[in-house]
């Protein structure tokens, strides 16, 4: 059965950083796009960053510069590299693969 394991939330001070995990189950990283989502409480979920399956990436405009996306096929895993983190970044991150693949969400909380 598919499944994404997300790990690597946690809390952190402005300026800190995280490394998110996201582990797949059932298919491989490389045959699908896979990205991240994240959602503040009473907020639209929206799309970080996703990676193809050539691995061509894209970016929320917030996080351009500060947040990398990436996939070790031999591990099956997806990752998301958190830079200079913000209060802005305190919300659930969610890992995705296409069309349709969810993770259950980690928390990343800044303080200022």
């Amino acid at each position: 059965q598919v499944q994404l394991v997300e790990s690597g939330g946690g809390l952190v001070q402005a300026g800190g950083s995280l490394r998110l995990s996201c582990a797949a189950f059932g298919f491989r990283v490389s045959s699908r796009a896979m990205g991240w989502y994240r959602q503040a409480p009473g907020k639209q979920r929206e799309l970080v960053a996703t990676i193809s399956t050539g691995g061509g990436t894209n970016y929320l405009e917030f996080v351009k510069g500060r947040f990398t996306i990436s996939r070790d096929n031999a591990k099956n895993t997806v990752y998301l590299q958190m830079n200079s983190l913000k209060p802005d970044d305190t919300v659930v991150y969610y890992c995705w693969g296409n069309p349709s693949y969810w993770g259950q969400g980690t928390q990343v909380t800044v303080s200022a």
